[in-house]
């Protein structure tokens, strides 16, 4: 499971990455769109969920 959320987590960042540089023009506005903020938030939670795992796992062993 943390391998596919390292992947997921990794698609995020290059989708916030390509809609912050204009990759997706057409349909989204290019720059700090709610698109960008929607992408950087759930890499965050990825982040965090990741950590909270580590540290719980770290507390059972």
């Amino acid at each position: 499971m943390t391998k596919m959320l390292e992947l997921g987590g990794l698609g995020l960042i290059a989708i916030m990455f390509a809609s912050f540089v204009g990759a997706f023009q057409p349909t989204i506005e290019p720059g700090l769109s709610p698109f960008f903020w929607g992408c950087a938030g759930a890499a965050l939670t990825i982040v965090m969920y990741r950590k909270f795992k580590r540290k719980r796992d770290e507390e059972t062993s």
